[in-house]
């Protein structure tokens, strides 16, 4: 038994405290707004983002962060990409919290770097652990087969967070190509938006089919230039997540490609949600990357047209025609 921190009250660090303490491991969850862990702690359940899934006794709500991190082994970052040097950096005040895990995909804005190396510069860790792959919520907090990958420069740290969060319905890979691993996580955001004006639109599955094979494409071409390895694209965290979130009824992503498709604008659709859909900043961190590099990234500048500067979503998609 391991004790974990587990940074983040949303659906996904509810999941995997909850996956943890199934598995045998105590799970002191955290998150920055008080009212929603008292909520957490009193309901034993996360109405706001998780609602019907109980919270098992080994899973420690935590009112302050240095009590989620006292005698953790591993410490799990599931917050949003934008918040994960602000919470390392806390967490490194406080003494560090044993093995740096992100769950966190996307790209920091203004820096544009992935996050684990937003983790190596704030932790001053230089082998932190990503744990990536196509992994909704609403469906590992119900125990439905799901494969993920630890990606590391480690490799006995990658093991390490393989045997503590592996269990009967959980398979956890490992894998060395963290740049590989982190983009094709985070890329698929932006293409699963587009895949969701497709659907906004009411176009079909011949379109869909198109934008996902060059989407997929796409990242690869980002990532390889990068330094990822070009065969990871079409493993777990690369095709496999791409086709999870551009495809599911799960995705917020999707769901907000769908809204702008059918002509809602961007404040619109975020003013009604209640969860962060990361392809949003991580499109426009993208297409800066992409330029700085001098990678063509079609598909990419036409979701930042649509989402920022108010590209009728029809243009946009025939513009990539």
């Amino acid at each position: 038994m391991s004790r974990v921190a587990v940074l983040g009250a949303g659906s996904w660090g509810t999941t995997l405290a909850i996956h943890l303490a199934e598995a045998g491991h105590e799970a002191g969850i955290w998150g920055h707004e008080p009212a929603e862990l008292e909520a957490i702690e009193r309901d034993r359940e996360n109405r706001k983002f998780l609602p019907g899934i109980a919270l098992p006794p080994a899973v420690k709500v935590c009112a302050e962060l240095e009590a989620a991190l006292e005698g953790a082994s591993a410490t799990l970052y599931v917050v949003p990409s934008q918040a994960v040097r602000e919470v390392a950096a806390r967490v490194l005040a406080l003494g560090g919290g044993g093995i740096p895990v992100c769950a966190s995909k996307g790209l920091e804005l203004g820096s544009l770097k992935r996050m684990s190396e937003v983790l190596t510069e704030a932790l001053r860790d230089d082998a932190p652990v990503v744990l990536l792959g196509p992994s909704h919520a609403e469906e590992v907090s119900r125990g439905i087969p799901t494969s993920v990958v630890a990606a590391s420069r480690s490799e006995t740290r990658a093991r390490e967070v393989q045997v503590l969060c592996s269990t009967g319905r959980l398979r956890v890979y490992t894998n060395d190509d963290v740049i590989g691993c982190e983009m094709g996580a985070a890329l698929k955001n932006v293409i699963a938006i587009a895949a969701g004006v497709c659907d906004g639109l009411g176009f079909g599955d011949n379109t869909k089919g198109a934008l996902l094979t060059r989407g997929l494409a796409e990242i690869a071409r980002l990532g390889e230039r990068l330094g990822g390895r070009r065969e990871t694209f079409f493993g777990l965290t690369g095709m496999g997540d791409l086709i999870a979130t551009a495809m599911s009824r799960h995705s917020r992503n999707r769901h907000v490609g769908e809204r702008i498709g059918r002509g809602e604008s961007l404040d619109e659709v975020l003013g009604q949600m209640v969860m962060v859909a990361e392809g949003v900043h991580t499109a426009r961190a993208a297409r800066d990357l992409g330029r700085a590099r001098d990678v063509e990234l079609p598909i990419t500048e036409q979701v930042c047209a649509m989402l920022f500067e108010r590209r009728a979503p029809l243009v946009g998609m025939q513009a990539l025609m």
